[in-house]
């Protein structure tokens, strides 16, 4: 059994056993991939301020996120296509986080449904809803989630339309895999990875194939599923959203000061700093970047979470320090979930807690509510306003 020290470690892992096409489908942002790499290399650019002589003992990193306590400031995100990493991805994933005591947000494209992760699963999860053109299957999705007991609903804003990302294009992703001579190449050096998927009947998108009209396999999935991402989609239509919605609603995909304010004005009781893991405007700013300046525009009146980049619990201190509420992994959870199933999603969070625990006593903190701007180094600009910006 290796020894697992980083997030790093587990990635090391999952990039030996998960096929290449899932491997870069995580692996990967949209057309230069720059806001991609910026996500997580801006954080590197923040430093601790360290302190000593403080007392250290009877520490917490425990706090809430939208009324839910956590153990943690720390969230697994939506993530597509989980099922795919590690046959039975989503249910693995939502134990791991279930144990831990961290919230687990399930994707619209997961491989399991939302009846079979609540089946397997104690506690509620949250639910995200991509907003599609068929009202009629999001009125259905919605009320399938509220019956299975998610309690919170976080909703997409940045996927109006697909942003494009070539080695998806290039593998020719598809759930199950398509069966081409390189592919076929690929898996057959993942053995474990296919024996592991041969044994679950769990291998197209359980949230959609037998619910959306006209949709019964994967090769309708497909054309289906691009032509139904809503470009029409806005505020009026999320208003309308969050009043058919009866717990909370979380916000995804918030990267301006000005969307902030608007997702007051609906009715949020959160919103992400996010721009989908650099999956979709390739040259915006990264979410850490971007994070004061919204947290600024909105003050008290709304919970700022933020996504993207986070690989480290370091990386979750400097993000609370700037004002987030919550943070979320996607790429880390899965690395864990790829190389080890239920228990290196654990090993993931047991990381992330250990690191954030001990950064936040060296920086002379006891309670992850104390930690502030106060705890970092940021350099002149790193947070200021950009050339062209009026918000």
């Amino acid at each position: 059994m290796p020894v697992i020290t980083t997030v790093a470690d587990l990635h090391d892992i999952y990039r030996r056993r998960v096929p290449k096409m899932f491997y870069d489908y995580c692996q990967s942002g949209s057309w230069t991939e720059q806001t991609y790499r910026d996500n997580v290399d801006d954080f590197s650019q923040i430093r601790l301020r360290q302190r000593v002589a403080v007392d250290m003992t009877n520490r917490s990193v425990a706090t809430t996120m939208v009324g839910r306590d956590v153990a943690m400031p720390v969230a697994l995100a939506p993530v597509g296509l989980t099922g795919m990493q590690h046959a039975d991805g989503e249910i693995l994933a939502a134990r791991a986080a279930e144990d831990f005591g961290v919230p687990f947000t399930l994707s619209t494209m997961s491989i399991c449904s939302i009846e079979d992760v609540a089946r397997k699963t104690s506690k509620p999860f949250w639910f995200q809803l991509y907003v599609m053109k068929d009202e009629e299957f999001v009125d259905n999705l919605i009320g399938r989630a509220e019956a299975a007991g998610c309690d919170t609903l976080v909703i997409t804003l940045d996927l109006q339309i697909l942003g494009q990302r070539h080695k998806d294009l290039k593998n020719g992703l598809s759930a199950p895999p398509k069966l081409t001579p390189k592919s076929v190449a690929n898996l057959m050096t993942k053995i474990g990875w296919g024996l592991e998927m041969a044994q679950t009947p769990r291998r197209k998108f359980g949230n959609i194939v037998g619910h959306a009209k006209g949709v019964s396999d994967t090769s309708s999935l497909s054309s289906w599923t691009a032509e139904q991402f809503d470009p029409a989609l806005d505020w009026g239509k999320i208003r309308k959203l969050r009043q058919k919605w009866k717990g909370k609603v979380i916000l995804k995909g918030i990267l301006d000061a000005e969307d902030a304010r608007r997702a007051l004005d609906v009715g949020a009781d959160a919103i992400i700093v996010s721009n989908h893991g650099g999956r979709q405007l390739d040259g915006a700013l990264s979410s850490i970047r971007m994070l004061s300046s919204i947290v600024d525009a909105v003050g008290d009146q709304i919970e700022v979470h933020m996504d993207g980049g986070i690989r480290s619990g370091q990386d979750v201190l400097k993000a609370v320090a700037l004002g987030a509420r919550g943070t979320y992994i996607g790429r880390a959870f899965i690395y864990g979930l790829g190389a080890m199933g239920q228990k290196g999603v654990r090993s993931t969070l047991e990381v992330l807690h250990k690191e954030l625990d001990t950064t936040m006593a060296l920086c002379g903190e006891r309670d992850i509510h104390d930690v502030g701007p106060h705890n970092l180094l940021v350099p002149k600009g790193f947070a200021g306003e950009w050339e062209g910006r009026n918000a």
